[in-house]
């Protein structure tokens, strides 16, 4: 992701969202919540630890290959750390030195503190679902609660995450969401469909997150 946050989500595109979740949850008692996170985590101490890796391995070839001394070795190596630790400070560069299996891991984890955090598993019925996107990561997650997770069977998200990340791809995030928000409502409605009186317990506006 790059650029503002303004610029992946205008006020407009929130706005029509917050419609779009308004539609999604007239036919079903489930409560969807829209999350939008610049960045799961900052992985600070994964770029140190790359740092310093790199300057535990920087003197072998050097030993090998130059007739350098112990003092400019260690100079190597403490400008080497100062080298990535400075190119760190720009995101797409420090999420390079992040695993992607460990980029996945924070953001599902982010999800999930948001969850509870956000109150959706506060509601009457257990019926909330959250939708988060994390732009720096890539990565897309459903958080549901006890009372969809013991109505909808099998894994019924995953197309759904898959298609909002390659719409995040593409640079069409309101468009992938809009989508997203309309397979989780029609998914809901067929297994948790509105009671006749079913309050709107959770606010339909899009939840975003420097």
């Amino acid at each position: 992701m790059t650029g503002r946050r303004g610029e992946v989500l205008t006020p407009e595109a929130q706005a029509r969202l917050a419609q779009a979740v308004a539609r999604a949850e007239a036919g079903t008692s489930g409560e969807i919540v829209v999350m939008v996170c610049r960045q799961a985590g900052a992985y600070r101490s994964v770029v140190l630890l790359a740092a310093l890796v790199a300057a535990l391995i920087l003197p072998w070839p050097l030993i090998a290959l130059t007739a350098w001394s112990a003092a400019s070795i260690l100079l190597a190596q403490a400008a080497l750390v100062a080298a990535l630790l400075l190119a760190s400070q720009q995101q797409p560069l420090r999420l390079a030195l992040v695993p992607r299996p460990l980029r996945r891991a924070r953001a599902r984890e982010a999800a999930r503190r948001a969850f509870c955090s956000r109150g959706l598993s506060r509601t009457r019925g257990r019926t909330g679902v959250l939708l988060y996107l994390s732009l720096a990561e890539r990565h897309a997650e459903i958080v549901t609660d006890l009372g969809v997770l013991g109505r909808i069977p099998g894994d019924p998200w995953s197309a759904v995450l898959a298609d909002l990340v390659q719409a995040l791809g593409r640079g069409a995030t309101e468009a992938g969401l809009t989508v997203a928000i309309e397979r989780v409502g029609a998914r809901l409605a067929e297994h948790l469909p509105a009671d006749a009186d079913d309050p709107d317990e959770l606010p339909n506006r899009v939840i975003v997150v420097d």
